[in-house]
Order: C-alpha cells, then structure tokens, then sequence
C-alpha cells in the first residue's frame, strides 16, 4: 500500500503558512515505514525542534483504478478515517527554500497517524461536508469541514490517478486546515470525525 498525501488543499492554511495558491493538487507521498503503530507514542525525532500536528481526512481505496473519471470517483472508496500528518517544519523549510523535496521532514518514521477504525460513507452525510477537529490536551486546535477544500475527494481521486495507479489499500490523506500547531512533550493529541473519536495518541 502506498500513502499519497495532499498539500496546500485549504486556503485559510495556505495562508497561515504565507504559501501561494496552487494552480493544481500538491502531491507528495510518505512510505509505510512513516505509519505510527496502534496503541504506540509518537515520539518528537532528534533532528528536528518544530514538529508540527495536521490533522486530515482520509480515504481509502477499495479497487485498482487508473485514470478515474470524477464522475465514476466514488465507487473507488466506501470508508473515510481521520489523520495526522506530522511535519518537521523546520526541516521542511529549510528544504523548500533550497528548492529541495520535503521527504525528509514528511515521510519520516511514525509521521503518519492513521485511525484506528473507518467510518462506512453510508453512515456519513455528504463527503463534501464531513466535519473534523483536533484537540490537543482537550482544547480544540483545528476545525474545518470538507466543504473547505480547494478540491473536493472524487477530484482528488481524479487527478491522482491520473499519475498513480490506486491499488486496494491506498490511502489519500486530502489536507489540513488552519491551526497546525507545535507538539510538546507529554501533549495528548486526540481526532474527531463527525463527533467520533477516531484516534488519540501520546507525544514522548
């Protein structure tokens, strides 16, 4: 399974981070070695002193799909989870103004949270406007809804296929909204899709 992740998909962080708007979805992808494992600690690595949280919804692929049309982009996934994507801001902005890829501050060992369980779209309203948070230490630091997105999931599905093959197992982490935010030491990090908990992890 590969993980292809989205950047710069809402434009209130798009702002926060003074980035330009894309013309088009920034993809960039994280290996399975970068998945924190269930009922484990993230734990801040030594090269960096600025990781930050992103919390995401997820999709996951159920069939092989090449070159998708939008219109038929919905039946290429049932279940929808939630996120973090952890990001070494300092290191990431070192290498952007080097003109350098962001691998190394994205796709680093424990810097993709996934949800323990995944919420079937049938149970869900609309998936253009599914909404989401996170708290960190029981105080909300990000909320949005889908509704945001530059984007929308069947586009993403679309574009991304254009380029990758989505095999059964993918998942897209589509974006995070405004508020991402440093993690400390000892910082409880907990997600919520729909009002659901879907995730809550320890910082170390």
């Amino acid at each position: 399974m590969k993980i292809i992740c989205v950047g710069r998909n809402y434009t209130d962080h798009i702002s926060e981070l003074k980035n330009e708007r894309p013309e088009e979805p920034v993809l960039f992808q994280k290996p399975d070695t970068s998945i924190l494992l269930k009922k484990q600690p993230f734990f801040i690595p030594d090269f960096s002193n600025d990781i930050h949280y992103e919390v995401e919804v997820l999709v996951k692929i159920r069939k092989i799909g090449k070159h998708i049309q939008e219109k038929f982009a919905h039946k290429y996934y049932d279940e929808v989870g939630l996120g973090i994507d952890f990001t070494a801001r300092d290191l990431q902005n070192k290498l952007k103004e080097k003109g350098l890829p962001w691998e190394k501050s994205k796709a680093f060992d424990g810097a993709a949270v996934i949800s323990d369980k995944w919420l079937s779209k049938k149970d869900l309203p609309a998936m253009d406007d599914l909404k989401f948070r996170l708290e960190k230490n029981d105080e909300i630091v990000q909320s949005s809804t889908t509704a945001h997105m530059l984007w929308k999931i069947d586009e993403l599905i679309a574009y991304i296929s254009s380029y990758f093959t989505l095999k059964i197992g993918d998942i897209i982490f589509t974006g995070t909204p405004a508020g991402v935010g440093k993690v400390g030491t000892n910082d409880q990090l907990a997600g919520y899709l729909e009002e659901q908990q879907m995730f809550s992890i320890k910082v170390k």
